[in-house]
């Protein structure tokens, strides 16, 4: 069996470090991915490259590649390398775009068998997942932001209902018991409950409902955290609770229900049945799909109406069970909207670096400049000190922090002056989530209820791209949606390498500083006065016409 491990160290297979930060990212996605033998990093169809023949391809161009050339990614397949400058990026990606009236998923799905194309995902395709870790913050920032709103504070002595524990939904136990909650996570495929498990994210896990359940209301009544893992199917299990007249205090479900063929697993239907759907009859699989759908978003609502706090983190639920007849699906708010948007306003967001070394102390290092250097941060500071303590590094160490507009730029900036200085064994490689300020159009997610109404416009993470390329970012790439996200959604991701140059810093301050920026702006566009006063407040040139 091929084994899938990181590099680490200071021996470069690449001309520079620039191209070996982005091999090492290309290995870590793989070596922290649900099913790396297929390619596929997380949410059933994510994948870091085409085909295994595009894979060695792309190696083979980071590992002779100079840094005057940019190297060409279509969907996950390398299609040449352009003689550019030292300045450009070294690797540009354009993944899963497809023309508007052609962006559904059953065309996704044809041309992905004839070899054509493939999903990159958000943070898969252009090599940035760097496993549970990268969601867990948010997830965590989610139910803080609910403590805060509805339960003065405190998620001690209440329970959270959820769903899914695959490359996102993994987050979910260990944020829940890292904010007091006691949680109760359903997952229907036993490996994925397994490796959840394995890696500490969660607690305990059985079978049976009842026990899980006597397990829960234990710990709420001694108010003390407490992950459980439930094998089983949300949509059987979701209404049994609604049947049972349990209401827990917050609901949500963080399964693959994007994709209905490779992603969500129906009720009623064993694990044979639904690969020999997925090979022979789309239509059949996907209707069993909405049908569970139905039943498990039914009763989301029925809880919502109860007084739980329902939540959609993400994953089109709510449109496929609309599409399904529940009309009253998108009274279900979306979590950005919800508990967010304040801090995406002000371009503050999941920001993340990766050690290249594959030392945790290099990580350690910089834990301790963010403690001191953003002393006054409390999101951040507080999210620092629970980080290093409870959360286990998978594959290379790497962190995450919420952190905005300028924030970034000087975290980088010092990181890439440790560097320079030797204090890091290696150079540090930083980057983003793809659901971020500037980065995303995404109008049942991202920008939901935009306050102007721009919720479908998409120019803005075609932007962001070509900010980042004018920028010199590392890696710059556009991502759409693929399988049953297809037409859903179209983002755009960056990287960029601290090496300690003079080069790097400029590349670092140039991007970084743009990337927020646009972020920023983009939400002074639709009105937000938050945005704009933080365009005021950091000497920003926007244009306001109103």
């Amino acid at each position: 069996m091929k084994q899938f491990t990181v590099t680490g160290g200071t021996q470069l297979r690449c001309k520079s470090w620039r191209q070996e930060a982005l091999l090492r990212l290309l290995e870590n996605v793989l070596a922290v991915g649900e099913a790396p033998e297929k390619l596929i990093v997380y949410a059933a169809m994510g994948k870091a490259a085409r085909d295994w023949a595009s894979h060695d391809a792309i190696v083979d161009a980071l590992k002779t590649m100079t840094d005057d050339y940019t190297l060409i990614v279509q969907s996950g397949k390398p299609i040449g390398l352009l003689k550019t400058h030292a300045q450009a990026p070294l690797v540009i990606m354009a993944n899963c775009n497809m023309v508007g009236q052609w962006a559904k998923a059953e065309i996704f799905y044809e041309l992905e068998k004839k070899g054509l194309i493939c999903w990159g995902g958000l943070t898969a395709g252009d090599w940035q997942y760097i496993g549970s870790q990268g969601v867990i913050q948010g997830t965590y920032e989610i139910f803080s932001r609910i403590a805060e709103q509805s339960f003065n504070h405190d998620l001690r002595g209440r329970f959270i209902l959820t769903a899914g524990l695959g490359g996102m939904g993994g987050a979910q136990p260990l944020a829940g018991t890292m904010a007091g909650a006691a949680i109760l996570c359903v997952e229907a495929q036993k490996d994925s409950l397994q490796k959840r498990l394995d890696i500490g994210y969660l607690q305990r896990h059985t079978d049976n409902l009842d026990e899980a359940l006597q397990w829960i209301q234990a710990a709420v009544a001694a108010r003390e955290p407490l992950s459980v893992g439930l094998l089983g199917n949300a949509a059987e299990v979701y209404p049994e609770l609604v049947r049972r007249n349990i209401t827990p205090d917050i609901v949500t479900d963080q399964t693959s229900a994007h994709d209905l063929v490779y992603g969500y697993i129906p009720k009623n239907l064993s694990m044979e049945e639904i690969r020999r759907l997925r090979e022979h009859d789309h239509a059949a699989l996907m209707a069993a799909s909405l049908d569970s759908i139905r039943g498990h978003v039914s009763a989301m609502l029925a809880f919502k109406e109860r007084g739980a706090v329902v939540f959609d983190n993400g994953n089109l639920i709510r449109t496929h069970a609309f599409n399904a007849g529940v009309k009253e699906a998108f009274d279900i708010p979306i979590f950005t909207e919800a508990f967010l948007r304040p801090l995406f306003c002000r371009a503050v967001g999941p920001f993340r670096w990766v050690a290249l070394s594959n030392d945790p102390q290099d990580i350690a290092v910089i834990d301790d400049y963010i403690l001191q250097r953003f002393h006054d941060n409390a999101i951040v500071t507080n999210w620092i000190r629970t980080a290093r303590d409870k959360i286990p590094f998978e594959g290379l160490p790497a962190r995450i922090a919420w952190l905005g507009h300028l924030d970034r730029t000087a975290l980088a900036v010092a990181v890439n002056g440790m560097v320079a200085e030797g204090r890091l064994k290696a150079p540090v490689a930083f980057t983003r989530d793809h659901l971020d300020a500037g980065a995303m159009a995404h109008p049942n997610i991202m920008t939901e209820n935009m306050r102007d109404g721009s919720d479908a416009v998409a120019d803005w993470p075609l932007i962001n791209a070509m900010v980042n390329c004018a920028s010199g970012a590392d890696l710059v790439a556009i991502h759409s949606g693929g399988g049953g996200y297809s037409g859903y959604m179209t983002s755009a991701g960056v990287t960029v390498v601290a090496d300690g140059t003079p080069e790097a810093e400029r590349r670092l301050t140039l991007s970084l500083t743009n990337d927020t920026g646009l972020g920023v702006m983009r939400y002074a566009d639709a009105g937000y006065p938050e945005a704009l006063d933080e365009a005021v407040q950091k000497g920003l040139h926007y244009i306001r016409l109103n």
